[in-house]
């Protein structure tokens, strides 16, 4: 039988840091690992956790302190498990300012606006959206790897907006990163590139991998890349120019839309890296259309739908964002309206 100490969360079943829990060995549980025993009866603690604390030296039985994780349990033992206090994260906390479109005891999903870094990073090491989950969530940050940070599972762009979920916990953030490379998560873009794809629905798919003569760059490569596919549909052309499309990742690499559009001859408007010289549709636009197209400032695209299996309630959540302003702003430029 387990008795986790006082104070314990209730409310999501992973222990409070900086706790002692207890553990009595029951007759049908004899033969155990020790580390997969303490996983199955201590919350929300992963096994990787757990086997960390043992072999960090934070377990006993008796006067005995337990270093091995694969270490068999014997009827009647009686195991002592201390969870230390989450250590300060590395990045400080820091107002940074985001939407956020839920939050419980597990997770966050939030609407990432164009410019704000997500992790930092050798010249950003402040102002990132790590920092301000630090400081936006607090003490419900029950730990990453015994450090108390959130948990990043995927990441968009500086420039690029849009919908994310981080985890507050480490069950949590181990089952969502399994999803996504599952690819269980339901993703959904808004872009608005240059030219009209034909046709105005269908796949870009391509192995991406570094590009050998820039390694800030992405590319689609015959070597040493990673498959990639992109399901897109046209929801707006103007004129030949331009077009606003919807996109759905099939995998998630690293720039995959920006790379597939550029390598199929649209790369997206406003893009600091893929577009390199005013594109031939340029010349399809009106004057106004034409320069509210060039001088948009950041690559046009948008995460607008975020949908995940809610890891420990089992629920199905979906989220949308709309486009922000000046991708708004954009498309109505790009229509004939006012930028």
């Amino acid at each position: 039988m387990t008795h986790p100490s006082i104070p314990h969360d209730q409310t999501q079943g992973l222990p409070a840091s900086g706790v002692t829990l207890f553990f009595d060995v029951q007759p049908d549980q004899a033969g155990e690992r020790v580390d997969r025993f303490l996983a199955a009866r201590s919350g929300d603690l992963s096994r990787s956790r757990v086997k960390s604390l043992i072999e960090d030296g934070h377990l006993t039985c008796g006067t005995k302190t337990v270093t091995e994780p694969a270490e068999l349990v014997k009827t009647g033992q009686h195991y002592v498990l201390h969870i230390p206090p989450a250590t300060p994260a590395v990045p400080e906390g820091e107002n940074v300012a985001f939407d956020v479109f839920y939050e419980d005891d597990d997770l966050i999903v939030l609407n990432k606006p164009a410019g704000l870094v997500v992790h930092p990073a050798p010249g950003n090491e402040t102002g990132t959206l790590v920092n301000g989950l630090i400081a936006h969530c607090g003490s419900s940050l029950k730990g990453i790897g015994g450090e108390r940070r959130p948990g990043i599972v995927h990441r968009l762009d500086k420039d690029t907006s849009g919908l994310m979920v981080a985890a507050k916990t480490e069950k949590a953030h181990l089952a969502l990163s399994d999803d996504f490379a599952a690819r269980r998560i339901d993703r959904a873009y808004l872009a608005v590139c240059w030219g009209c794809p034909n046709p105005a629905e269908g796949d870009y798919e391509g192995d991406i991998g570094r590009d050998k003569r820039d390694r800030k760059r992405m590319a689609i490569v015959t070597h040493n890349g990673k498959w990639a596919l992109t399901h897109y549909r046209t929801l707006q052309a103007f004129e030949m120019g331009a077009a606003l499309v919807t996109c759905k990742l099939a995998t998630g690499r690293t720039h995959q839309i920006r790379v597939h559009f550029s390598a199929n001859g649209h790369p997206l408007i406003g893009d600091p890296v893929y577009l390199r010289r005013i594109p031939a549709a340029a010349k399809g636009l009106s004057p106004d259309a034409r320069a509210a197209a060039l001088d948009f400032p950041r690559q046009a695209l948008h995460a607008t739908r975020l949908g995940f299996t809610h890891p420990r309630t089992g629920e199905a959540l979906v989220f949308e964002a709309p486009m922000p302003e000046d991708m708004q702003e954009l498309v109505s430029a790009l229509a004939g309206g006012n930028p």
